[in-house]
């Protein structure tokens, strides 16, 4: 299988990253050649002796904010060792930044060549998100330690969605968000357990029925718990 997306991540801690990474979905995509990640230490970027990649913001206040060279040098490296390619995003991930949605991911999971900036302590130097940064991603409003979090689950999100990287084609295209519904409820064996049994339609055999189900169930479950999806839903038809 040819390579269908290159992921470079830019981190201070780049052990974070080695069990996600390695395993399940991401995991069996790298291994079937379809994904190649490479994680890029940004202490291996610095010029000074101590490897110090952060300071003292200007202005004072609490914290330190990462400096800007490292992260230049590291995209400028990646640039001049890959092949050239002008769809390439570099993508900071930061609360700022527009809200992951199942739209975004399908979106960068077309792309080729994504480089993926991982901020930490009180922020990353303005000069990253105004001159280096193409895109700018946020998985929720709520902070997290870093952005190592935000990658993978980034990540994941997108992997997910590249042909060829579930067992099942279709899988992608019955999940929640995937039409704009809730996932509808899902059974398995046995039938019956602890007296609490599957639902009739799902064990008749009988398609149509089991389809018309599913639809009245996703509508149902979207309709109690994210009732602003079915509005959306309403105002693009």
């Amino acid at each position: 299988m040819s390579l269908r997306l290159q992921i470079d991540i830019l981190t201070l801690f780049p052990k974070i990253f080695s069990g996600p990474l390695t395993e399940s979905i991401v995991g069996r995509a790298v291994k079937k050649g379809l994904v190649k990640i490479t994680l890029y230490n940004l202490r291996d970027f610095t010029k000074n002796k101590h490897k110090v990649c952060d300071d003292k913001p200007y202005g004072g206040g609490p914290g330190m904010v990462m400096k800007p060279e490292p992260i230049f040098e590291a995209v400028e490296k990646i640039k001049k060792s890959k092949a050239k390619n002008k769809k390439l995003k570099i993508v900071l991930l930061t609360p700022q930044g527009e809200k992951l949605n199942q739209r975004l991911a399908e979106k960068f999971s077309r792309c080729r060549h994504l480089v993926l900036i991982c901020g930490h302590y009180e922020g990353i130097d303005e000069r990253v998100r105004k001159h280096l940064a193409t895109d700018e991603i946020s998985i929720g409003d709520y902070v997290t330690t870093g952005g190592e979090l935000p990658a993978m689950i980034f990540i994941d999100s997108m992997v997910r969605l590249i042909p060829s990287v579930l067992g099942n084609k279709n899988s992608s295209l019955l999940e929640s968000f995937q039409g704009a519904l809730l996932d509808y409820p899902q059974y398995t064996r046995p039938a019956v357990f602890r007296n609490m049994e599957v639902p009739k339609e799902l064990l008749n055999g009988n398609h149509a029925v089991i389809l018309k189900w599913r639809h009245e169930q996703a509508l149902k479950r979207t309709k109690n718990k994210r009732p602003d999806l079915l509005k959306r839903r309403i105002r693009n038809e």
